[in-house]
């Protein structure tokens, strides 16, 4: 799943996408990780909450698609 990448590249936190999607604070985080079995319409609630198409979540990166870098941990306030 592309979570990590669109919501990275949307400036979105973790913590901001659960509280704006309604999840609890670490659910994006095992969605990310794929630990976590998410429904239908959570994935559209997430979708909608980072302005993409719900396809976006689960489109391939092409090979030359560089990964996100990772963000300085800790909590912000957003």
């Amino acid at each position: 799943m592309n979570l990590s990448r669109v919501r990275v590249a949307a400036g979105v936190s973790q913590e901001r996408l659960a509280h704006d999607a309604g999840v609890d604070r670490a659910y994006p985080g095992g969605l990310e990780l794929q630990t976590e079995n998410p429904t239908v319409d959570l994935l559209d609630r997430v979708a909608v909450t980072l302005q993409v198409p719900l396809s976006e979540l689960f489109r391939q990166p092409a090979e030359w698609d560089t990964p996100p870098k990772p963000r300085r941990g800790g909590r912000r306030h957003s």
